[in-house]
């Protein structure tokens, strides 16, 4: 007979003999033993071994009191070749102090019970979730979808959570709703450029009007600082990431070698390139990065127009970069025809005159501070 059977057969015996005749303590310190066993030699056992002790873990499992259930998951929890039956049962209980070990730590669990777990059980549950070492795009989706502020608060602040597109579209439309999920989201290193403006223009707008509510006889000077507060975190070196980076060096590679022009804008733009389109707007247009972004985000179509026509942009170029900005935001952009108009009647001579005006405006608070 194979040392298997010896063992998984000794382990039934005494396993049986505790469930008939045993006190609680008696199947506790079974529990205990059986537990001391397989984390004796955890990473050495068979997939039949480890099957023997699924099976036992999942008799005891039925006879003990939560506090042993508690203890045998915070020590499974961190075995990556824990039984896996015993740990899905752990982890899908309904008792959030049995479950959160399993949640929070085991490899055993796929994205499959991961969503199965958020979609079913407790904010709880979820919080447990979010607290992962990673978390993929399947799962945080649905932790932003089903989860209320302190899961999700969690999930933005996770370095080793993942978002997809729709996710991350998700987790900026809470953010706009939620200061705090906003602080989380704005600290994120890999937050895309747009999405991070986009949470700044949205946040500010918020601020501005909190503090002028308290404080109307102030309301020139706080609109002000909450400007200047957003330009500085703008260009803040946290606040662009490698990816951002990358994409200005290779707009100003285009522009000095002279093969920047609207074919390669009109290409960004309809790859929802926020950042090569942006950047490619400032270049030709002649202004500061974070100006072109300003008005890219925090106004409507009226700064897509201006910096267009600086540009000598066709009405087609243009059309793909107001759909651009509003597949990445959001935000419907008005009447196609009015838009198409305007910008027809626009003179170079007047948007040249408004862009000398923002340039003017920017460079102000740094003259004043020198």
């Amino acid at each position: 007979m194979s040392r298997t059977h010896v063992a998984s057969s000794n382990l039934l015996d005494e396993l049986q003999t505790a469930l008939a005749h045993g006190t609680v303590a008696r199947r506790v310190e079974t529990l205990r033993r059986v537990t001391d066993l397989f984390l004796h030699a955890a990473d050495d056992y068979s997939d039949e071994q480890i099957g023997v002790f699924d099976d036992v873990f999942e008799c005891l499992l039925r006879h003990i009191e939560v506090s042993a259930k508690v203890l045998l998951s915070k020590r499974l929890a961190p075995i990556a070749k824990a039984p896996p039956q015993t740990v899905h049962n752990l982890a899908f209980d309904d008792l959030i102090e049995v479950a959160a070990p399993m949640l929070s730590q085991s490899e055993r669990l796929t994205d499959d019970m991961l969503i199965a777990n958020a979609l079913s059980k407790s904010q709880a549950h979820l919080l447990a979730i979010s607290g992962r070492r990673t978390l993929s795009g399947a799962v945080t989706d649905v932790l932003i979808e089903r989860g209320n502020s302190d899961v999700v608060q969690r999930t933005a602040a996770n370095p080793g959570a993942q978002f997809s597109p729709k996710g991350l579209d998700d987790l900026i439309a809470r953010a706009e709703r939620d200061d705090d999920i906003a602080i989380c989201v704005g600290l994120r290193r890999s937050i895309p450029r747009q999405h991070y403006l986009r949470l700044i223009a949205k946040a500010s707008a918020s601020v501005r009007a909190r503090l002028e509510a308290a404080h109307p006889q102030m309301a020139d000077d706080i609109s002000a600082a909450v400007g200047e507060v957003t330009r500085r975190a703008r260009s803040t070196p946290a606040a662009m990431s490698e990816a951002t980076k990358m994409a200005h060096g290779l707009v100003r590679s285009l522009y000095e070698d002279g093969r920047l022009n609207e074919h390669e804008v009109a290409r960004f733009a309809a790859a929802n390139k926020f950042d090569e389109t942006n950047a490619a707007l400032a270049c030709l247009a002649n202004v500061p990065i974070t100006l072109a972004e300003t008005l890219m985000i925090e106004s409507h179509t009226e700064g897509i127009l201006i910096l267009a026509k600086v540009s000598a942009m066709s009405w087609s170029t243009v059309q793909s970069i107001i759909d651009m900005r509003t597949s990445i935001l959001g935000e419907l952009h008005g009447d196609v025809e009015e838009n198409r108009l305007t910008y027809e009647r626009l003179r170079v001579s007047t948007a040249q005159q408004v862009l000398r005006f923002h340039k003017m405006q920017e460079t102000a608070p740094k003259a004043a501070k020198a």
